[in-house]
């Protein structure tokens, strides 16, 4: 399988958030924070290597929270 990322709302999103092509592991690449942006919506698709190749996908949504509250 191999997995990739789309959709970002807002699309800065695709600046902090990293996704495995290999693994499917979602990382932070930048901190975040609350004030700015608190949601971060996302899509990733998995696709394998078939004939024909098939694929599926999962909405994301990462909320993020405000630590000093």
């Amino acid at each position: 399988l191999t997995y990739t990322v789309t959709n970002f709302i807002p699309p800065s999103g695709s600046d902090v958030i990293s996704v495995n092509p290999t693994t499917g592991e979602i990382r932070l690449t930048a901190a975040l924070d609350f004030e700015e942006i608190n949601v971060f919506n996302f899509r990733i698709e998995a696709r394998d290597q078939g004939t024909p190749p098939l694929s599926g996908h999962c909405k994301v949504v990462l909320e993020v929270v405000d630590v000093n509250d």
